[in-house]
């Protein structure tokens, strides 16, 4: 079986999460490292381990970065990462669904990856002539549920920051020579 790397420099975690039950608010997480198996020829042999390093979230403001980087949230100085292992995989045209172990600020929960392919295809031989998988995942999930409890009611019954966060995890995976 293959073994794949996570290209840093060509992969991202990203984010959305109502705020005031108004607008939502986008981030992301630009370090990220880990592997992947996978066999072109067998789709269903695909598994994953990604770490995300929480440090490293950005939203384009800084107090609300640090905010979400303290221990209110993600408490990024004692849990400096966030971690999925995957390897149960169904396979469907063009992707499938990956279910593994996510673990945040210190709480692992079973959730399941939406899963879509691109390639793999082979980069130019003047750039290396690496071969390259794309793999796009996406998930909704309660963040409460990993023991991130802060938050603030609204007037109207709702909450300042929504219970509802959708993940997106967009990698390129090179396969090791």
């Amino acid at each position: 079986m293959a073994k794949w790397r996570i290209d840093p420099d060509h992969s991202v975690a990203a984010f959305k999460i109502r705020h005031m039950t108004v607008a939502h608010v986008h981030g992301q997480f630009n370090r990220l490292r880990g592997a992947a198996r996978f066999d072109p020829d067998d789709p269903t042999s695909f598994a994953l381990e990604v770490a995300i390093d929480s440090a490293g979230l950005y939203t384009g403001i800084v107090p609300r970065d640090e905010h979400l980087r303290s221990s209110d949230f993600l408490d990024a100085a004692v849990y400096p990462a966030i971690t999925f292992k995957g390897s149960d995989f169904t396979a469907e045209p063009g992707g499938g669904r990956l279910a593994g172990d996510l673990d945040i600020h210190g709480i692992t929960r079973s959730i399941s990856l939406e899963l879509v392919f691109s390639g793999p295809v082979r980069s130019p031989e003047a750039l290396g002539g690496e071969i390259t998988l794309g793999v796009t995942g996406a998930a909704r999930l309660n963040w409460e549920e990993f023991g991130m409890t802060w938050n603030v009611p609204l007037d109207d019954g709702g909450w300042m920051v929504g219970r509802d966060v959708y993940i997106e995890i967009d990698l390129e995976l090179d396969l090791e020579k």
